[in-house]
């Protein structure tokens, strides 16, 4: 006997709906950690990575961020928690193996019995939920999608470390992603290197982060240009057709050399690393949550995000934005 199984109706597309981001109040600038006692100056780390200063949590957890970021992008979006399906936790610094944090971020939301899981896909991991979130939706297996990328690296970074302790930082972004009559969220451009994982890792016995940073800047300039020319031409636009570009601020020459190669010298292009820092898979989500915030991108007008990271892993999409 053949059975024949049913399957939900359909979406003709998706949409980013709204976003929010939420960065905790302490700013350490460079001066800052040279007190500290880290071996730097203010000009070899602008000169190098571009931060001038970043955010760091004190009390607050990464679920704690990930809370604030995600109201924020409910309430901008006109979304209740009696709509959500799902909710998608971008992360690499949860404090457990087990359980994951999407649930508890769902509860404390007042969001009842959604599906939640996270995804660790580290700095690219927010492109990554994102297209699980718009895949989720096409196929009919849920309205409404919230995707939250929130990082507390300081948990796992040696601040006396001058290859990790001056560029990473705190911080959450959210997305809510809903159902479409059109498509807002164009198909992602993914993939990985795993021969190169070791770039950038966490120490096995002392959970401290480690990162290769010439291999990773050769790897992502070299690499990354090429992914976001491949998610233009999936979602059938030119560079010069984008209004703005939000890659993964992880160093503000990888940010500008990127942008060099997709010679769309209008587009606006997110820097939000020099007073954020790396946040890694929050990074997208803050960033184009402010210049969405200063009206930098008209609503509807198309938006390239290129994710790349530990792994290694990267991803690339044109989004419209909300």
């Amino acid at each position: 006997m053949t059975v024949q199984l049913t399957i939900p109706p359909r979406s003709s597309g998706s949409r980013v709906a709204g976003v929010g981001h939420y960065q905790p109040p302490t700013v350490l600038t460079n001066d800052d950690l040279v007190a500290m006692g880290v071996d730097t100056n203010d000009e070899w780390v602008q000169s190098r990575v571009g931060i001038a200063e970043r955010r760091f949590a004190m009390d607050e957890t990464m679920i704690d961020m990930g809370v604030a970021a995600a109201s924020k992008a409910m309430a901008n979006s006109g979304v209740s928690p009696t709509d959500v399906d799902l909710v998608i936790l971008a992360t690499c610094t949860g404090k457990q193996q087990v359980p994951g944090g999407a649930a508890e971020l769902a509860s404390r939301l007042g969001i009842d019995s959604p599906g939640a899981y996270d995804i660790n896909a580290a700095c690219a991991g927010f492109v990554y939920a994102l297209n699980a979130a718009s895949n989720t939706v096409t196929s009919g297996q849920a309205r409404t999608v919230l995707v939250v990328g929130s990082e507390k690296l300081t948990d796992y970074v040696d601040l006396l470390d001058r290859g990790t302790g001056i560029i990473f930082a705190d911080g959450a972004g959210a997305a809510v992603v809903t159902a479409s009559d059109s498509v807002g969220i164009g198909p992602v451009v993914w993939g990985s290197d795993g021969d190169s994982a070791g770039a950038i890792t966490t120490d096995a016995e002392t959970a401290t982060l480690r990162q290769e940073g010439q291999s990773v800047f050769r790897w992502a300039t070299s690499k990354m240009g090429d992914v976001g020319l491949q998610a233009c031409a999936a979602a059938g636009l030119q560079p010069s057709q984008l209004a703005g570009f939000v890659p993964h601020q992880a160093n503000l020459r990888i940010i500008d050399l990127i942008a060099k190669k997709l010679d769309a010298p209008n587009v606006v292009v997110a820097r939000d690393i020099i007073t954020s820092g790396n946040t890694s898979s929050a990074s997208i989500p803050i960033a184009l949550s402010k210049m969405l915030e200063r009206g930098e991108i008209a609503s509807g007008a198309p938006v390239l995000l290129v994710g790349f990271g530990a792994g290694l892993t990267y991803a690339g999409q044109v989004i419209l934005a909300p």
